[in-house]
């Protein structure tokens, strides 16, 4: 053997080539249709990538699976070339991601029926947003155009209130844990915000698959703090739309979503203003229409029961004249008064008494004859 030539072991050889592999390709990215998918023990997934004459061989655990994944798939896959200790050549997989408009809708759709049978698109685990945030947080590029937007728009809208921004990446492969880290932060703030608005402008179905990723996605389930989505424009739908809270059409509608126009409220307000000014003016109108009414109905009852009062007044006074001793002088009759001015018949009088006799026209003194008590009829 020439000494010129290395020697190994069986394992020395294997751990030999897998150095100079790391060396060489660290990291490579090969495309191709994904075939004999599996995953085992819910652990380990396996899968193969083909083209038309070759095929090579796919392994990685199921929590690095961002993406669903089923047989006939074109992907894109970053990995590590490796030669396993049984002696078979494989890419040690860092990430997968869909390649094709076909393949990344098959993986949307996987991925939405996966989770909608979780019930992470149920309407009752949603929360509303608050009606008036103090304190808005922002998961986006700042360099975006849909970001300078949201901040224009918003800022427009309304004052007052406090953006804490985290920049992250909006596309490509690092996008979804710099994302899923963002959401970390602010729902671990010390004070958090009101509501956290993730934010890219619009794209092409590629452009937007970081928002596709299952990690991403439970990580806008699990926040503690409602989350706005605002993906895309208008038609584009991706999964952490479904599971936000709140999704917003676009960036800029994200920001019509959490503050209201001030100026639509100026308006309103000088409406509800009109509109108060002119009830209190009917009111008063309608209140002093009620008082004539009842300062009128006031005075009749009050005429009326004066009037009443007379004519109970009248007949009081008539009575009273039937019942004046004076009247009945008129009428031939006449009083008797005992030698003290008393009325007899209230006093006693006797034998040799002289008591005072008035008429209606005369006062007679005279002499009493005899007193005799009458008998009981």
């Amino acid at each position: 053997m020439d000494d010129t030539q290395l020697s190994f072991s069986v394992s020395e050889a294997v751990a030999y080539i897998n150095q100079t592999l790391e060396y060489a390709y660290p990291t490579i990215v090969v495309e191709g249709e994904v075939s004999s998918f599996k995953v085992n023990q819910n652990k380990y997934v396996f899968f193969d990538v083909k083209d038309q004459s070759s095929t090579l061989g796919c392994f990685m655990s199921v929590f690095q699976l961002r993406t669903q994944l089923e047989d006939g798939m074109k992907v894109r896959v970053i990995a590590q070339p490796k030669l396993t200790p049984w002696g078979k050549f494989s890419l040690t997989v860092r990430e997968v991601q869909p390649v094709g408009a076909g393949s990344i809708k098959k993986a949307f759709e996987l991925l939405l029926a996966k989770l909608e049978k979780e019930g992470l698109f149920d309407e009752s685990r949603k929360r509303s947003l608050p009606v008036m945030p103090k304190r808005i947080g922002v998961v986006s590029s700042t360099a975006a155009a849909g970001y300078a937007d949201f901040i224009k728009l918003i800022s427009d809208r309304w004052g007052g209130f406090e953006i804490v921004v985290a920049h992250t990446q909006v596309q490509g492969l690092d996008a979804p844990q710099q994302i899923i880290r963002a959401l970390e932060h602010l729902n671990t703030m010390s004070t958090p915000p009101d509501v956290i608005a993730v934010l890219r402008g619009g794209g092409s179905m590629d452009d937007l698959s970081a928002f596709n990723d299952e990690p991403l996605a439970r990580a806008v389930a699990s926040s503690r703090v409602p989350v706005v989505s605002g993906i895309g424009h208008e038609t584009d739908t991706t999964i952490i739309d479904l599971v936000a809270d709140v999704r917003a059409s676009t960036p800029s509608n994200a920001a019509q979503l959490l503050v209201p126009d001030k100026e639509h409220i100026k308006h309103q307000l000088n409406g509800y203003q009109q509109s108060l000014a002119t009830s209190m003016s009917r009111f008063v109108v309608q209140l002093d229409d009620r008082l004539d009414s009842e300062r009128t109905a006031l005075h009749r009852k009050v005429d009326e029961y004066q009037l009443a009062l007379q004519q109970r007044l009248n007949v009081s006074a008539k009575m009273l004249g039937y019942l004046d001793p004076r009247a009945v002088l008129k009428r031939g009759y006449s009083l008797l008064f005992d030698p003290n001015g008393a009325v007899i018949g209230q006093s006693k009088v006797k034998k040799g008494d002289t008591i005072r006799i008035e008429t209606e026209k005369y006062n007679i003194a005279a002499g009493v004859m005899d007193v005799t008590k009458k008998s009981a009829r």
